[in-house]
């Protein structure tokens, strides 16, 4: 009996890197192929969410990021010791495809894959590749890109999948948007899974300020860090808003798709998020991301007329309230916007990774 095809997927270990490898062995063993994940002991643990089908392979690798002169030193030594684990395991069983997602703990599954010339391939979430994408870049026989468009090395040609989004998100694709009025108006706060200070040091004074023929019908869903929760709940309070202010939010897809506006971080996974469901936004990257890669995934939704931009540096309480009353007090803008966010949407990210894979796998990297 002919065994099936296995997918090694490569991760480091944060979730911009693992969820879209969750999202692509989930689609890949529904197709009939087995799938391991190859990552170090820190990305083990963000591994709760793939199937029990996925095949975990934990290899040595590290960061030159964290840790001191002499843990620094050894970096190299741990890497090359990834590298030659993952090339017994690759020789024993050779996959058809392999395809990295970014972070250290990528490089041993990448490099054995480069030795032994097994296709490859990279999938990069932001607008801006990581560090180690940036090594394989020219190594490997496909780069998928989440963000559109990726700044990419000269001579590399990228192909936009987008980054795939969680089944709650694609329930919610395209909902329809009511836009803003003399009625109920919801805004979205968030600041990826932590929340973000600035944003709660500056939105709920924002909002204050606003029109008070617009101020009267807002409501706020904002996300804070633990230790910023209690003075917002208490801002909101005491100015009469109502608001639901959560260190974490579970349902952010409904919140999203009932919301006229969004306010948030750019991070990858919101993008996608926010022009997968399709709503207006007033994005602020965040100033200390690597490379500024938040200013590059907010690109897209900027350039299609979906979303505002603040760089951080300009963040002040004014200016975003003026910002927020001209979505708001424009409801044909506010139409335009979420139609705009529509447009840059890729609700079929996953299955566009998929049908990359297979190409691949069936042309032998060519």
């Amino acid at each position: 009996m002919t065994q099936q095809p296995l997918l090694v997927l490569a991760a480091g270990g944060t979730g911009g890197h693992m969820f879209p490898a969750q999202a692509l062995a989930e689609r890949m063993l529904a197709k009939g192929w087995r799938v391991k994940l190859t990552t170090d002991a820190r990305g083990a643990r963000y591994t709760g969410g793939f199937p029990d089908a996925v095949e975990i392979e934990e290899m040595p690798s590290a960061t030159f990021a964290r840790g001191g002169v002499l843990a620094k030193a050894m970096v190299p030594l741990r890497i090359l010791g990834g590298v030659a684990a993952a090339l017994v395991k690759l020789r024993k069983d050779r996959p058809a495809a392999v395809v990295g997602f970014g972070g250290y703990p990528a490089i041993p599954a990448m490099g054995a894959a480069l030795i032994l010339g097994i296709p490859r391939m990279l999938h990069e979430q932001n607008g801006v590749l990581g560090r180690v994408n940036q090594l394989f870049a020219k190594r490997v026989d496909r780069v998928a890109c989440g963000t559109w468009p990726t700044d990419l090395p000269e001579g590399v040609q990228g192909e936009f999948t987008g980054n795939p989004v969680r089944g709650a998100v694609l329930e919610r694709a395209g909902a329809g948007y009511i836009p803003p009025g003399d009625y109920p108006m919801s805004i979205l706060v968030i600041g990826g899974s932590q929340g973000a200070r600035i944003l709660s040091d500056i939105v709920p004074p924002a909002i204050d300020a606003l029109p008070s023929e617009v101020r009267r019908h807002i409501r706020v869903s904002h996300q804070a860090r633990g230790e910023d929760f209690d003075r917002v709940a208490k801002f909101y309070a005491d100015q009469g808003i109502s608001a639901d202010v959560q260190a974490f939010f579970t349902d952010i897809p409904e919140r999203m798709s009932e919301a006229q506006l969004v306010i948030s971080r750019a991070g990858a996974s919101s993008v996608a998020d926010i022009s997968v469901i399709g709503r207006p936004s007033i994005l602020i990257p965040f100033a200390a991301a690597t490379a500024d890669h938040q200013t590059a995934n907010a690109r897209g939704l900027a350039d299609a007329g979906g979303a505002i931009v603040i760089p951080e540096n300009l963040l002040e309480v004014a200016s975003l309230s003026e910002q927020i009353a001209t979505v708001l007090q424009n409801s044909d803008g506010a139409m335009k916007m979420a139609q705009a966010a529509l447009s840059v949407g890729k609700p079929d990210a996953t299955e566009a990774l998929v049908a990359l894979v297979e190409d691949l796998a069936s042309n032998g990297g060519r």
